[in-house]
């Protein structure tokens, strides 16, 4: 029988006498210092000392405002009770958006022709946006322009949502762009109090396009939030070039649940006379962007030719994030940086491939993108080229975190990807086979695996779980997007109205009963497969492949793997999965469980707590997979190291 555990820290009952008793005394030890206080004024000025209050420092007082901003900027946010209203109208207000944040816009001063003045890269997709812009802001930073970036969600502060050359806004000079332009809006609330204030993204919105006009950025790369016809980011109206990246089924209660209605979605930032570019779509995703671009009247809309086809001057390929799903948002980001650089600085000359390509083809070091699915589409290839030094760093030095990224501390590395639809995942979990196995392989010993996950909003976490399972994990722990319920860990950047905490433990408990579900369906279908076939598999590869044990134990759940031995090979897919399921209640409590006492700079887990899985107690090291939701993501950054959010290590 399944058994979830998760601790809850309550807070202490008021009515009961020993808090009162409490209380009294803190009052008399309130009143001894003030007593003291005083004394301390009197003996001051008994010796010619003036008496002062104690001064902040210039960095506490930036701290101090920067905190005052995001708590003000918090009260945006909208609440989980009209949030569920909005999603039961399934977005038939949605069509509403971009009057209205025209009309915001103009409450701060920013006019359309104002942002005509920025030259803009925008950026819509499922998946992989991100990845793309900021592959734009890495090379055209080589390149010596300015950029400025507007990107959501953030990980650990609100202020990385904005960024100036790579870096997110100082907490100085978000707090007084961000007062700006609230006191603007506050000063001109309609008298009939409707629309009075935007909320969180439409403000934030509003506010990275009033900082990139105020700082003077040659460039605003500006990805999409979500869709894109309708989106808060699609104000402008001549964007330099625009993108379209991976397509996929997410946010279906306002895109809608097929590939060809996400599909135009995503093609509603194609803008008359301006050039576009899309990677390899799905057919009938990539005919409606073609189709749409066309009746957008775009002066040119082609798909991305794969990364292996650009010149490298023979130098293998090196893009700064993991994964060989990032070769095709590099894509497109250098097809945008060339179409941009073109544009504004007319002087430089792109080298086109011809006449000797084998002299200028890259040597591939990961391999390459999956097939092209999207041949059969009238839309025409954009033509590679031989990529300038500057671009070649670019790509090179790109840093953004939080996907396909690894970091190690002691005997535990963190495996970190924001994947969160069926399609990402499946990259998630193939770049985490490929790069624990290879790490494991250098460890001379028994090496465990921890899978922390959270699925939120009308996701289908089914899908994303059954992918998983090939990973065969000897612990899963299932936790909300709550860093903490310590309040000392705790920040106002990463308060969430949008839920409540009672939703989200509900969707831990579902979580893992469909993860259980789908390991007890894995374990009838391994047990119905011959032994004898098992037998020869692992007998064939017993150099290399990694041995299973299953052992009976007591405890949280009915099953759990313990792994003795691991090497570079892959797992075999009949091996029986054999998982120690738990719920914690933030991801605090989480990643302690999950590094059971292997990170000697986290705590130990609670005497509280499930016990970890037998395997992690053994285990020379433990590799965690944190997957399933970037919010998840930003909060296990925080706990570990909120510096990597901005730099590597």
């Amino acid at each position: 029988m399944l058994r979830s555990v998760f601790r809850t820290r309550s807070l202490p009952n008021v009515n009961h006498p020993r808090y009162s008793l409490f209380l009294c005394i803190g009052s008399v030890f309130h009143l001894q210092n003030i007593i003291n206080m005083r004394d301390l004024q009197t003996i001051r000025l008994m010796n010619g000392i003036p008496s002062r209050a104690p001064q902040s420092t210039s960095a506490e007082k930036v701290v101090k405002s920067y905190e005052e901003a995001v708590r003000q900027l918090n009260t945006l946010q909208t609440n989980a009770a009209v949030l569920e209203r909005i999603r039961l109208e399934q977005g038939r207000r949605v069509k509403n958006n971009l009057p209205t944040v025209i009309e915001f816009a103009k409450r701060i001063g920013l006019t359309l022709d104002k942002l005509d003045k920025l030259s803009i890269i925008h950026v819509s997709g499922t998946k992989g946006k991100g990845s793309v812009c900021a592959f734009c802001e890495s090379i055209l930073k080589a390149n010596g322009v300015k950029t400025g970036f507007y990107t959501s969600p953030h990980l650990v502060e609100v202020r990385e949502r904005i960024r100036i050359n790579g870096k997110p806004l100082p907490k100085d000079l978000f707090t007084h762009h961000f007062f700006t332009v609230f006191n603007r809006l506050e000063a001109s609330k309609p008298d009939d109090g409707v629309d009075a204030m935007p909320g969180y993204f439409r403000f934030l919105t509003l506010m990275a396009y009033h900082v990139f006009l105020e700082e003077k950025v040659d460039v605003a790369i500006m990805e999409v939030g979500i869709g894109g016809t309708y989106d808060c980011t699609n104000i402008h109206r001549c964007p330099t070039v625009v993108g379209i990246s991976s397509l996929g089924i997410d946010h279906t209660s306002l895109l809608g649940d097929t590939i060809k209605e996400i599909a135009w979605q995503k093609a509603g930032i194609c803008k008359p006379d301006r050039p576009a570019f899309s990677v390899q779509q799905p057919e009938d995703g990539l005919e409606v962007i073609h189709e749409t671009a066309k009746e957008r009247k775009v002066s040119l809309i082609q798909r991305c030719p794969s990364l292996s086809s650009y010149g490298f001057k023979d130098q293998p390929i090196e893009v700064g994030l993991a994964g060989v799903h990032q070769h095709i948002n590099a894509s497109l980001a250098l097809q945008l940086c060339k179409t941009w650089m073109e544009e504004k600085h007319k002087d430089i000359i792109f080298e086109s491939i011809s006449g000797e390509p084998s002299l200028k083809k890259a040597k591939l070091t990961n391999g390459d993108e999956a097939h092209d699915a999207s041949v059969s589409c009238d839309m025409t290839m954009a033509q590679p080229f031989v990529l300038p030094d500057s671009f070649i760093k670019g790509l090179k030095n790109c840093y953004w975190p939080g996907r396909n990224q690894t970091f190690s501390r002691d005997r535990v590395t963190y495996y970190v990807d924001g994947a969160h639809t069926p399609r990402s995942m499946k990259a998630c979990q193939k770049w985490f086979e490929e790069s624990a196995q290879l790490e494991a392989a250098k460890i001379d010993g028994p090496v465990a695996r921890i899978l922390i996950f959270n699925s939120t909003g009308d996701r289908d976490e089914t899908p994303l779980l059954e992918v998983l399972m090939a990973s065969h994990f000897d612990g899963a722990v299932f936790c909300p997007n709550i860093a903490s319920v310590y309040a000392a860990q705790n920040s106002a950047d990463q308060t969430n109205y949008n839920t409540t905490s009672s939703k989200q433990m509900m969707r831990c408990e579902r979580n893992l009963a469909t993860f259980d579900k789908i390991l007890k369906e894995s374990t009838s279908q391994a047990a119905a497969d011959k032994v004898t076939e098992t037998d020869n598999e692992i007998s064939h590869s017993s150099k290399s492949a990694p041995v299973y044990t299953s052992t009976p134990h007591t405890g949280v759940s009915a099953s759990r793997t313990q792994l003795t031995h691991q090497t570079s090979s892959l797992h075999t897919s009949t091996v029986k999965p054999d998982t120690k399921l738990v719920v914690m209640c933030c991801i605090q409590d989480a990643i302690q469980w999950a590094a059971c006492c292997k990170d000697s700079q986290l705590g130990s887990p609670s005497l509280e707590d499930p016990i970890p899985p037998d395997a992690s107690r053994a285990a020379k090291h433990i590799q965690v997979l944190v997957c399933g939701s970037l919010h998840l993501v930003g909060g296990v950054i925080k706990i570990l190291d909120p510096n990597l959010a901005v730099t590597k290590l």
